[in-house]
């Protein structure tokens, strides 16, 4: 399970910097096509409308994709902690006991 943690967090990473890329580009893309219409008859704002709606549709997509990504990883990260503290309770106790313990000790300083 550890082997495919860094090759699934670098392929998270790289949907991550698509998504951001295509999110500037729609943003842009929107911007230009805002200014666009300032002065265009009603056409024309029809089709910047439709092609607007297209790319926010194309961005919504994305995102709720890269949600279910995140989302999935974030159940397979939860059921392997809820798998390890079933296999090794006083493990997991004795760790949680000394974070106890060192967040006290933090704030108990203060």
């Amino acid at each position: 399970m550890s082997a495919e943690s860094p090759l699934n967090l670098t392929h998270l990473e790289e949907r991550k910097d698509v998504l951001m890329k295509d999110l500037k580009t729609v943003v842009g893309d929107a911007d230009s096509l805002l200014k666009e219409v300032g002065n265009a008859t009603a056409e024309e704002f029809s089709a910047a409308r439709a092609s607007i709606e297209a790319y926010v549709g194309d961005a919504r997509s994305k995102l709720h994709e890269a949600r279910m990504a995140v989302s999935g990883k974030a159940s397979c990260a939860a059921n392997a902690a809820h798998l390890y503290v079933n296999a090794n309770p006083w493990k997991s106790l004795g760790a949680a006991a000394a974070a106890g313990v060192l967040l006290g000790m933090l704030c108990r300083r203060r």
